[in-house]
């Protein structure tokens, strides 16, 4: 056998974490997220608010990108971008996506289906305001997904950009700024030996729901 599919099909782990119980369906889904992302803080897990955003295109071809989460309020999951960039073209046309969180030393995961749409401009300039000045310039300077010549183009971008905000406060551009994604499904998901891995599952038909159904499935 080849030593690359060797490697491949040999590569595993046999995960050796608590079992997910029951009272995991007494939580509200987002209550249980910040439970399980304090645990995913404490333990120092890497980077514990990168998630895996994924999008549809208007020819229903998907993208998958890692940002950071910014923000848990009572709507949803809340992260900022150029509005310009794929990702905000894809929301633009299909609002329908997915998110992937992975804390390898807690064996979790957490799936999340919901609906994405634009914070309001409070929020956004709330969040911008906050960030370095680098950053601040950055997103002046950078049309996200666009094809460029090479790095000293960029570079060049973001010097200019320095100009012309040369002792002043640096405002947020007006295609810069936050999506929230209400979710309508909300997977928990936590490894258990022999690959009997535990699910526990929160559904609901539309965003203005304040019921989840709770499930567990299968593996």
């Amino acid at each position: 056998m080849d030593e690359f599919l060797k490697q491949l099909r040999d590569s595993h782990s046999d995960f050796q974490q608590d079992p997910l119980s029951d009272d995991a369906k007494k939580f509200n889904p987002l209550d249980l997220f910040k439970k399980w992302y304090k645990e995913a803080f404490d333990k120092e897990c890497v980077e514990p608010n990168a998630m895996t955003l994924s999008t549809v295109n208007q020819k229903g071809m998907p993208s998958s990108r890692v940002i950071y989460l910014k923000e848990l309020n009572d709507d949803g999951f809340v992260f900022f971008t150029n509005y310009n960039s794929e990702k905000g073209q894809d929301i633009s046309e299909n609002p329908q996506v997915s998110l992937i969180f992975f804390w390898e030393k807690l064996s979790r995961v957490v799936r999340i289906q919901g609906i994405a749409e634009k914070t309001t401009a409070e929020v956004s300039d709330e969040y911008f305001n906050s960030r370095p000045r680098e950053s601040q310039l950055g997103a002046w300077a950078s049309e996200q997904s666009e094809i460029i010549p090479n790095r000293e183009s960029l570079e060049d971008a973001v010097r200019k950009a320095e100009e012309k905000f040369q002792n002043q406060v640096v405002p947020r551009p007006p295609h810069w700024g936050g999506y929230v994604i209400q979710p309508l499904y909300i997977e928990f998901w936590q490894g258990q030996p022999s690959r009997l891995h535990d699910r526990i599952c929160f559904q609901r038909e539309n965003i203005n729901d304040i019921e989840w159904k709770v499930n567990r499935k299968n593996p």
